[in-house]
């Protein structure tokens, strides 16, 4: 299991003592938040219990697997904030999504936020526990200083493809962008980009803030984007999180679902006043095959599932198809801004799937906990489990047609799609472990995001194949890649050094879903050459 990243904050130290001056703060897959110091690798002894607080604490049962941190903590205004993975589709009952901001020095509890405890900030009292199976948030979270706002992008109350068991607040605050008050927790605002989600269209990664020019008043407004796994890209004002650019009420079917799968939501929202990437709704020609009879496999297939149209197709015992599929769209690796040029960066993933309820008595037995992408989700405590595949040909290929992956950019001022460009070949088919030398740009899956100069250039290294790319912010034009040792999926970033170089260093660990062999622990830093005499 891997963890999203570490974060690098500063404190006063101890009196007297210039130990933990410079920090690191990071959470692990066994629920801990550890404060080391940055100089010495050591633990910070006067945080928690010897450098680490556990974040067990108050949760009540939670069976290894079931609870986690995924995500490098948010460090600001002398806190640590921290969400957690509750993993998907195993139970009804599951730990709190609960919300807690800890002192960066001590690791003392400053405020936990419990969709179930409204105006309560504080630990459980004793003998309770934070509300079982709220929304979480496993992904990273954004700051406002200025405002003193937190952002956070929610998950679902699990498990994700039933909601007889889910309460008012978990469809108040389920896959929606809720901005906390930094110094106290309580909630300023929220808005919600998916209506009862019984998708698993929880909100995968942190919204980008930035400042735009109000073209009437000559003001500028302090705007939040936040990417999600439709497709969709909400425009918020960032003060009040009403929509900056038009967001519609659609309608969407909620007929023809499971058997006492009811209470669907009538309409979703639509963020029409900004481009769509990806997740336009497919069709029979969608389908694709690298041989005559691929094809016709592929198109009779897609005909046989259950399809609205768009990505709302009520859950159902016959297989239904879903796209964008549970992994997106867009993902964790959320956008990056050239402030200069006012240009939102974003990639995304186009993999559909096909899902299925299955009837208690037809849920095959797991040992243990299933991981959050296991193909069989048992659902406990509702009717049904789900499976999950991906339709494939005769030659085990997608059915859909390329890309599967893309890098698009965003005028925001003028809210228009500049470029949009698929990223990666199947030279290195990582996930099945071929290497074809093939370099095709079909465009492939991608998860980790971009980073953007000062130049103008963009950064982006997870295309699930072996390279790292530079693209001209402006025209999306791919003007340098290297290859990499194995394939990666991470953002990159840059800084300048004391010797006034600039450098890209990316964590290099291997593609997604990669094979053994092509995985590894590699961090590359990479920087034009010195200038020759």
């Amino acid at each position: 299991m891997r963890c999203r990243g570490g974060t690098y904050y500063e404190t006063p130290g101890d009196a007297g003592s210039a130990a933990c001056t410079r920090r690191l703060a990071l959470g692990t897959v066994d629920a801990r938040l550890i404060s080391l110091d940055a100089d010495t690798g050591k633990p910070c002894d006067g945080f928690g219990r010897a450098g680490s607080v556990d974040l067990r604490d108050g949760m009540g049962e939670v069976q290894p697997g079931e609870y986690m941190q995924t995500s490098a903590p948010t460090v600001a205004q002398g806190v640590i904030v921290v969400g957690g993975m509750v993993v998907d589709n195993y139970a009804v009952g599951e730990p709190s999504g609960v919300i807690r901001a800890f002192d960066d020095r001590t690791g003392e509890l400053r405020w936990a936020w419990d969709a179930g405890r409204p105006g309560d900030n504080g630990p459980p009292p004793s003998g309770q526990t934070y509300t079982r199976y709220t929304p979480n948030v496993w992904s990273h979270m954004a700051v406002d200083d200025a405002r003193s706002l937190i952002y956070l992008p929610t998950g679902s109350a699990t498990p994700d493809m039933w909601r007889s068991h889910r309460r008012p607040f978990d469809d108040r605050y389920n896959s929606s962008v809720v901005a906390l008050d930094l110094k106290t927790g309580q909630v300023r605002w929220h808005f919600q980009t998916v209506h009862k989600d019984v998708w698993d269209y929880d909100l995968p990664a942190q919204p980008s803030l930035y400042d735009v020019l109000d073209p009437k008043t000559g003001q500028m407004i302090p705007a939040l984007i936040q990417p999600t796994k439709r497709g969709q890209l909400f425009y918020l004002n960032r003060e009040t999180g009403t929509p900056l650019a038009e967001v519609q009420e659609r309608p969407v079917s909620t007929t023809g679902g499971a058997p006492g799968l009811t209470d669907l939501s009538p309409t979703q929202p639509y963020s029409v006043g900004m481009p769509q990437i990806g997740g336009q709704g497919m069709t029979e020609r969608d389908m694709w095959g690298t041989t005559p009879v691929d094809l016709v496999f592929c198109r009779i297939g897609f005909k046989k599932l259950r399809y609205t149209g768009d990505e709302f197709t009520p859950p159902s015992v016959e297989p239904f198809f879903t796209y964008p599929g549970a992994q997106g769209g867009m993902n964790w690796g959320a956008g990056s801004i050239d402030e200069r040029r006012g240009i939102f960066v974003i990639n995304d993933l186009r993999l559909p799937i096909v899902t299925q309820l299955l009837p208690r008595d037809q849920v095959p037995a797991s040992d243990g906990i299933p991981g959050p992408h296991a193909p069989v989700g048992p659902q406990l405590g509702t009717p049904y489990g789900i499976l999950r595949t991906a339709q494939q040909s005769l030659l085990g290929l997608l059915c859909s047609r390329p890309p599967y992956g893309t890098l698009s950019a965003i005028d925001l001022h003028t809210r228009q799609l500049l470029w949009q460009r698929p990223v990666g070949t199947v030279a290195n088919l990582d996930f099945v472990g071929v290497r074809t030398g093939i370099q095709m740009p079909i465009g492939m899956p991608t998860l980790g995001g971009s980073v953007v100069t000062g130049g103008g250039l963009v950064f982006f290294g997870s295309a699930m194949d072996h390279y790292l790319r530079a693209f001209d912010v402006e025209t999306g034009t791919e003007v340098w890649k290297m290859e990499m040792p194995i394939g990666a999926n991470a953002t990159p970033m840059s800084y300048v050094a004391a010797n006034g170089k600039q450098y890209i260093v990316l964590s290099v660990g291997g593609a997604t879903y990669a094979a053994k062999a092509y995985r590894g622990d590699y961090v590359i830093a990479y920087a034009l050459p010195d200038a020759r005499p």
